[in-house]
């Protein structure tokens, strides 16, 4: 069964300790921290202190915090965001020249290596890198914004992952990760394709019911009791 790991992106930042205890109490053990430095994609949102803030909150319900470094430079950032508690750090291949060296570093700092791609960049870009990660991300939309539509285009490459994961037997180890345009009429697709986790922001924190439904919803549409 699918994973949810909701993107605090798209939370209330006023009341975002509130929304991420209710996360918590919702079942939810895995939150997605997107990092952006308005210059690898056109917006700006956290820092470390923030990822800090929410350390304690995930402590107590023994809940993961990932972090998605969209910016340039990730190596430069590595260490404070382990430091500040995140537990997977991510990073783009498009903004990682030495990325074998990047995702050994993140394994020292004793986080858990991920890579990401974008809906454009093909997968052998991660072909050389499979064997170090704990994660790998399959962007679904352009990154930088939430609230867009699934690329549908990307699921095709979910599966080609998928297919390549499990032939060179990394199936179960390795985390398949989709972000983007996750809601209750695409996470069914997107778990057929072969994902493990799915990123959910809009879907989870919006307007039109509490977190705890939304999730419901969520789960329901992928077949969760």
């Amino acid at each position: 069964m699918i994973e949810i790991a909701p993107s605090i992106l798209a939370a209330d930042q006023g009341h975002l300790a509130d929304q991420v205890e209710a996360t918590f109490k919702a079942g939810v053990r895995r939150l997605h921290v997107d990092v952006m430095d308005g210059r690898f994609v056109p917006n700006i949102t956290i820092g470390p202190p923030v990822v800090a803030a929410l350390r304690p909150i995930a402590e107590r319900y023994g809940a993961l915090i990932e972090t998605h470094l969209m910016i340039v430079e990730p190596d430069l950032w590595l260490e404070p965001f382990r430091e500040a508690g995140a537990d997977v750090l991510t990073i783009h291949v498009e903004a990682a020249p030495h990325l074998h060296r990047s995702l050994r570093r993140i394994r020292e700092l004793g986080g858990g290596p991920g890579a990401a791609v974008n809906p454009a960049t093909p997968l052998t870009a991660l072909e050389e890198v499979l064997d170090e990660l704990d994660l790998v991300l399959v962007m679904t939309v352009e990154p930088g914004f939430g609230g867009q539509e699934l690329i549908p285009h990307t699921l095709d490459k979910v599966r080609r992952l998928r297919a390549l994961l499990d032939a060179r037997g990394l199936g179960d180890r390795v985390a398949l990760e989709v972000d983007g345009g996750v809601h209750a009429g695409t996470i069914a697709e997107a778990q057929a394709a072969g994902a493990t986790l799915a990123v959910a922001g809009t879907a989870v924190y919006n307007t039109d019911g509490s977190i705890e439904a939304n999730l419901r919803l969520l789960r329901a549409a992928c077949g969760a009791g």
